[in-house]
This record gives structure tokens, C-alpha cells and sequence, in this order.
């Protein structure tokens, strides 16, 4: 269980002023958010908006050009038991000589006590981490030889094993099947139940309208962050996407009975993937 309860209202992660760049282009600018507790989040924006970047900046992957980060209102050494990060499954090398279980079992390892054995309490929170997602039965398998969707079932499952508070997924639907999907789905929702706080970069517009309790949307700049319905606008959608919007006209219409049928470009249906570039 995590050291700290958590308190459902609580700040569990404010950005300040954080403005990031590569190579001396500014990818973050200038970004001020609150997320409070027990929410389900998604980070939205089009391609190259930042919202990759966001997380690896609150992960400390790497450094900001100006601003800060706080966890539960302390830095990120100072929490890091509390925070659980899933990057993308791309990011990954599958080839690693590693069976599932091994990955499921990081999530339970502490930098104060890499050398030591795990626990047979450890052992069972990797057990009900691989079941809860589907994946005990393949506990002894390499992970190379895995599904797309399996193995972001795995990622799911070292995250749940880690029993943290904040938990930070970057595409953690992309590539997988409609089963996995639904799966990964229901663990989210009750991680929410629990009074966790999941926070998702995500592109597809109407499953984060169906996912998500709050947004925050990017392009560079953050345009809005708050409660789906209010930034979901057709103002905000437009500042963010213009001209990448195929059914701009419609947005109206689409807003108003809830439905986002607007994939960014370069996003496929389900199985596809989208554009490797930062999101």
C-alpha cells in the first residue's frame, strides 16, 4: 500500500510556468495546471503539441528550460513511491531477455532496495496485479513473444503492482485490441473508484470525451484544462487543432450531442498507430 493516503480534492500534481524545448525549439510554453485527486485525465492535443513532453517533464526524464513540478506538493525524489509512469509501448525494447512476471516484479522495487528479495506479500501483489489484466497464465512467457495488446497489458500490470497514487500513461491504448482496450478501461475506472489519480495522454478525441472526467489540451500552449464539457468547446478545439480538424463546420453539431467522431491525423482505427513523433 502507498505511505500516504490519499485524499480525494487533494493536489496530487501542479505544473508551473514549465516551458521545454529540443534542440532549442519550444515544444512546452509557458504551462500552469492543477490536478486534483480521484480523477480519470487526458492530455489531448494534435501532433507535436507537447503532450509527451509534458510527462517527461514531470517524470524529471528531462529538463525543463524554466518552471517546476510538484507532486503531493513535494518534488519528485521526495514521492516517487506515489507516482507510477507507463511510457510508450514503442519506447520499449521487447527483445530484453525478460518474462512477464520479471516486468510485473519491478513495479514492486524501491531505488533504497534494488538487492533485495521480494516479499512473499510483494509476490502477491505481482499475482493480483497479472490477474487483474488478464496475463497470470502468462506469467512465464518473454515478453518479445507477446501481443501488442498484451504487452501493454503487462505495463498495466507493473503500474498496479507499484500500488502508487498518480499514475501517468503515455498512449496506453494505441495498438491495442478491442478487448484490451475494455480491459484496460475497467482497471482505470477503478483505480479511479479508489481515489487514484490517472492521467493519460491520448489522441483520440471521442474516446476521451467518453473516457476522461477532465482535459487538459495542448498545442504548444496549454489552451484549456478543467472539466471535459468546458474545455471541449468549439473555441478550444479550433485554438488547438485549426486547420487540422477535418469536420471543422460540424463542430457544433459534434459538441453538442457528445460525439467526437475526429481522429487526428495519422491516427488509425484500433490497431493502427499514430504519428511516432512527440505528442
Amino acid at each position: 500500500m502507498s505511505l500516504e493516503k490519499q485524499v480525494v480534492g487533494e493536489v496530487v500534481l501542479e505544473v508551473h510556468n514549465l516551458s521545454a524545448s529540443y534542440n532549442r525549439k519550444p515544444v512546452l510554453w509557458d504551462i500552469d495546471f492543477q490536478l486534483t485527486a480521484g480523477q480519470l485525465v487526458g492530455i489531448v492535443g494534435p501532433n507535436g503539441s507537447g503532450k509527451t513532453t509534458l510527462l517527461r517533464n514531470i517524470m524529471g526524464l528531462m529538463e525543463a528550460d524554466s518552471g517546476y513540478v510538484r507532486l503531493f506538493g513535494k518534488g519528485l525524489n521526495e514521492v516517487r513511491d506515489r507516482v507510477s509512469y507507463v511510457p510508450q509501448r514503442e519506447s520499449v525494447d521487447w527483445d530484453f531477455p525478460v518474462s512477464v512476471r520479471e516486468v510485473v516484479e519491478m513495479g514492486r522495487y524501491r531505488p533504497k532496495n534494488l538487492l533485495r528479495r521480494l516479499k512473499t506479500s510483494d509476490q502477491d501483489l505481482v499475482d493480483q496485479a497479472l490477474e487483474k489484466v488478464g496475463m497470470l497464465e502468462y506469467a512465464a512467457r518473454q515478453i518479445g513473444q507477446l501481443s501488442g495488446g498484451q504487452q501493454q497489458r503487462v505495463f498495466l500490470a507493473r503500474a498496479l503492482a507499484q500500488d502508487a497514487d498518480l499514475y501517468l500513461m503515455d498512449e496506453p491504448f494505441v495498438g491495442v485490441d478491442a478487448a484490451t482496450e475494455d480491459a484496460i478501461l475497467k482497471v482505470l475506472t477503478e483505480l479511479k473508484e479508489d481515489g487514484k489519480t490517472v492521467v493519460i495522454v491520448h489522441h483520440d478525441l471521442q474516446t476521451a470525451f467518453q473516457y476522461f472526467d477532465s482535459m487538459v489540451l495542448l498545442n504548444t500552449r496549454l489552451v484549456a484544462v478543467g472539466p471535459k464539457n468546458s474545455v471541449f468547446t468549439k473555441e478550444n478545439l479550433q485554438e488547438a487543432y485549426g486547420g487540422r480538424l477535418t469536420v471543422l463546420s460540424k463542430l457544433s453539431q459534434v459538441i453538442a450531442s457528445s460525439e467526437f467522431p475526429v481522429r487526428e491525423k495519422g491516427f488509425k482505427e484500433k490497431t493502427g498507430k499514430g504519428d511516432p513523433q512527440d505528442g
